[in-house]
């Protein structure tokens, strides 16, 4: 039987089918959730935690429409976690494959295995003066037996049966060749069809350089830069459509549009830009926010500052006709539906594989700015002396009390878009 992706009923609001929170973490109250991702089979996720911690939730076999997720276990480490990345064909029924890669600060990148989180390898990067170096950014070859890292001005490239050292590919420009990037990786998307990749850089591109590249797995050499984005600020994420494989997408930092480019035309200039606010110049979130593609290669769903999620019309983003192609302007895009999701920053969304569902997950951290003035006006007294001390003291412990973040909202939901629902909202 041929297998078909699942399609996305997106002609009114999804069906709020699963609300779940983090495992409480006593030690760290305000804890919520940095990023979550499914695993092949969708049978399960993982979720990166701002208290250094890996939590593992499992979906048990969907009945009807009944959902559930029960979280099975907590897998700590010793320092912040930058990312993760989950090995491909992972599944828990498939023993060897349910397995991770972790970047954890101050730590070789280490393989764990997802069903008791023991270590199953390390791959360590060096700086010169022999000190490991976390990865910004994660992502296997197309046939999962490389993996890549991205960190300041350089990829490191592991072979993953072989646990040790791997060969570093530098970024940055040289005397012999003006290609490439420089400053962090901040991300790596392999393209499912073609024998490249795409690199982009927490450095904001400028008229002599752009932030994005496009380089060959073969010689492990750049091919094309791709800029023209009208953002000004670092590479967060880049991920290739999966139907339509010469169709990259990017995000950037503290920018709310998504832009697209046609590997087939002028790289130089996006074909599409995919506004998720009117408003392109209000103030956003230093906070990392990822989208994600459904597997169709139809939907495009991202979460924003306000706590709404977006659906975008992939539709025939493909397609692109002589006029288009010559045109200068990118064509912009308005979502096709946006809906209230969460009560704080949604940080993530991710498709669930085999299913028509999505997840989000929110949090972020948030200081009281009022907390500043609170013991400011309590001075008033009858003598000088005294009003002059109590200020004095009033300055010492405002000067050495530091604000405690806290969580609006740090929950995680799963949105249904199956076509087979019956509640349908006006």
């Amino acid at each position: 039987m041929e297998w078909k992706p699942p399609q996305l009923d997106v002609s009114y609001p999804p069906d709020l089918v699963l609300t779940n929170n983090l495992d409480v973490d006593p030690d760290f109250a305000d804890n919520f959730a940095r990023c979550a991702k499914w695993c092949a089979d969708g049978s399960s996720f993982l979720v990166q935690c701002e208290n250094r911690a890996f939590q593992l939730f499992n979906i048990p076999d969907v009945q009807g429409t009944q959902f559930s997720a029960h979280h099975k276990r907590t897998f700590a480490q010793s320092s912040a976690v930058v990312n993760f990345a989950w090995y491909p064909g992972a599944s828990s029924s498939n023993a060897p494959a349910y397995c991770f890669v972790a970047s954890v600060r101050d730590c070789p990148v280490k393989l764990l295995d997802a069903s008791d989180g023991r270590l199953r390898a390390s791959y360590p990067i060096i700086d010169h003066r022999e000190r490991f170096i976390a990865p910004h950014s994660l992502a296997f070859n197309l046939t999962a037996d490389k993996l890549y890292c991205g960190f300041e001005d350089a990829i490191e490239i592991f072979d993953i049966q072989q646990p040790g050292e791997g060969d570093r590919l530098p970024t940055t420009p040289s005397k012999k060749s003006k290609d490439g990037l420089k400053g962090i990786i901040s991300s790596i998307a392999f393209s499912s069809s073609y024998d490249y990749y795409a690199i982009g850089s927490l450095t904001p591109s400028s008229q002599a350089m752009d932030n994005i590249a496009l380089y060959s797995e073969s010689n492990q050499a750049a091919i094309m830069p791709i800029g023209g984005a009208d953002s000004h600020s670092g590479v967060t994420q880049l991920k290739f459509d999966p139907t339509t494989p010469h169709i990259l997408y990017a995000a950037f930092r503290r920018h709310d549009a998504i832009y697209a480019w046609d590997l087939r035309s002028d790289t130089s200039v996006p074909v599409k830009v995919f506004n998720t606010s009117p408003d392109s110049r209000k103030t956003l979130t230093n906070q990392k926010i990822e989208f994600d593609i459904d597997y169709a290669g139809r939907w495009l769903s991202v979460g924003d500052q306000n706590g709404c999620l977006s659906m975008f019309d992939l539709g025939d983003s493909d397609e692109l006709d002589s006029e288009q192609s010559s045109a200068i302007l990118p064509r912009n895009i308005t979502p096709k539906m946006t809906f209230s999701a969460h009560g704080d920053v949604v940080g993530c969304v991710a498709f669930q594989p085999l299913h028509s569902n999505l997840l989000s997950a929110s949090g972020s951290r948030h200081f009281d700015e009022d907390t500043k003035d609170a013991d400011s006006d309590n001075s008033d007294g009858d003598s000088t002396d005294q009003e002059s001390d109590s200020e004095c003291q009033n300055m010492i412990t405002a000067s050495t009390r530091r604000p405690l973040p806290y969580v609006k909202d740090s929950s995680l939901k799963l949105w249904s878009f199956d076509h087979t629902r019956t509640v349908h909202h006006a």
